[in-house]
């Protein structure tokens, strides 16, 4: 089942208008999910929307508050979600970090007591679209085990890095420190399908490429297993540091995962060089990569980032791909 992108968005604003969110601020939120389906991230996407809409009905997310700045020095500013819309607020943030970098050279903003920013990608891509490279990351809930233990202490932790080219044709990362999120557990679970590589435990404590197994379970395993752990715990560390906001730990006594903290870097290249040599740069490495043997037989080396453009066409022209029962469920709201 596909749904036309304009038919996605307007019934994303017709739900969030209903919440509390101004129209203006309803249409902006409402873009977000939206564009995170049309890129193929459907977990942050359609999946994830109500389970916001669930936040908003609790109480847990303030429709009208935005982030605010605190503290400043210099490059590096921290402010305060205020528990508000978390993808909105991390825009801002991002927004102030790319005008902190176009003025020093770098800027960063650390930003607390927010709410979940759905996907990280969408702030990455921001500062790459404002000719900035880009990096940020999210902590969590607890709920991934340090390497070598069976609870969960850590989080997940998305971890975003982008490069800008002028065309547009960024070049992106954008991955949580487990080998998969809990949106993509629960989009290849929807699809009926395994994983492609062991993402997790079962019940008797056996590595699986069942999905819901691991959802059972919420044991899933770290990227590079020891240092993705090490890393997810720097990251959360480093955060908390910055913001003075909540780690990882105080996360877990909230119940539902709210009030996360947020790192946005933004680095402005332009500095240094003419974006004529900083594509230059970037061309000569993505061409290197790409002239890889393919391991298989007729398969394809790609760049992070390059198959979203084909997925971003694909959803336009076609519609979106919806898991029915998700569509259903927005519909009815």
């Amino acid at each position: 089942m596909r749904i036309p992108y304009e038919k996605m968005l307007a019934e994303f604003e017709r739900v969030l208008s209903k919440y509390g969110f101004s129209a203006s601020r309803a249409h902006d939120a409402a873009e977000i999910f939206a564009q995170n389906s049309l890129a193929g991230v459907y977990s942050h996407g359609l999946n994830r929307f109500p389970v916001a809409v669930d936040y908003l009905k609790k109480g847990e997310i303030d429709p009208a508050a935005e982030a605010t700045c605190v503290s400043s020095f210099g490059a590096m500013e921290r402010w305060d979600g205020h528990r508000g819309f978390g993808p909105l607020n991390a825009k801002k943030a991002m927004e102030r970090a790319v005008e902190l970098a176009k003025k020093n050279g770098i800027g960063l903003v650390a930003l607390g007591n927010n709410n979940h920013w759905m996907r990280g990608g969408t702030y990455g891509w921001q500062a790459a679209d404002a000719g900035c490279i880009g990096i940020c990351w999210s902590n969590t809930c607890p709920n991934m085990a340090a390497w070598g233990a069976k609870d969960n202490h850590i989080g997940n932790n998305p971890l975003i890095m982008s490069v800008p080219r002028s065309n547009g044709q960024h070049i992106m990362v954008d991955c949580a420190l487990s080998q998969f999120s809990y949106g993509k557990l629960e989009t290849t679970r929807l699809a009926g399908k395994k994983l492609p590589v062991v993402g997790g435990y079962d019940e008797e404590g056996n590595l699986t490429d069942d999905p819901a197994a691991i959802e059972r379970t919420r044991r899933m395993i770290p990227i590079g297993y020891w240092k993705g752990s090490g890393l997810s715990i720097l990251l959360d560390l480093i955060a908390t540091v910055l913001t003075d906001a909540n780690s990882v730990a105080k996360i877990g006594t909230f119940g539902d995962e709210i009030g996360l903290t947020q790192i946005m870097i933004a680095i402005d290249p332009s500095k240094f060089q003419d974006s004529t040599v900083t594509d230059a740069i970037i061309d000569a490495i993505v061409e290197d990569v790409k002239d890889s043997e393919p391991a298989a037989e007729g398969s394809e080396i790609r760049c992070p980032g390059e198959g979203e453009y084909r997925i971003r066409q694909d959803n336009l022209e076609h519609g979106i791909p919806v898991a029915e029962e998700k569509w259903n469920e927005v519909l009815s709201m």
